[in-house]
């Protein structure tokens, strides 16, 4: 058995995060999302290519549909105000499922959050959408996180 040493704290701050499920950079995430945009204990949304689900894509439909029903009931019973879309470089998602490279990569990536944003605001409602692009730094040991105009 093990006993958590942080203190719970029930307040609920609605906003959530959609992002890739990829653990290399899900503490990358909650950095970013915990100590700049001042999110703590932000809602989690995590799959595969994280809101590429979200812009339309064949390859993805089911996936979509899935994120579509959380996002709803998170909005409905967590009263989210707030949603924040992140993409990732080098998603194996794009590279694996949908068969994209660079430089074309990232070019789709930024034009899904911005797809992903459209179609979050028509079924949820909400006016505050973000997003944010994560790549790594030229020393290959940090990473960047880049706001998407949406």
């Amino acid at each position: 058995m093990y006993a958590s040493r942080l203190p719970y704290d029930s307040t609920r701050i609605r906003a959530a995060a959609v992002y890739c499920s990829d653990g290399r950079i899900g503490e990358h995430f909650d950095d970013f999302l915990q100590n700049c945009l001042k999110l703590p204990r932000y809602d989690r949304v995590a799959l595969p290519g994280g809101p590429a689900c979200l812009a339309a894509h064949p390859e993805a439909h089911l996936e979509e549909q899935g994120v579509v029903d959380e996002l709803k009931f998170l909005v409905e019973v967590h009263e989210l105000r707030q949603i924040v879309l992140i993409a990732h470089q080098g998603c194996a998602f794009y590279t694996n499922r949908l068969g994209l490279t660079e430089p074309r990569l990232a070019l789709v990536q930024k034009a899904d959050l911005v797809r992903a944003a459209a179609f979050v605001h028509r079924v949820t409602g909400l006016d505050r959408i973000d997003a944010y692009f994560a790549r790594l730094e030229s020393d290959a040991r940090s990473v960047q996180f880049d706001q998407v105009t949406v």
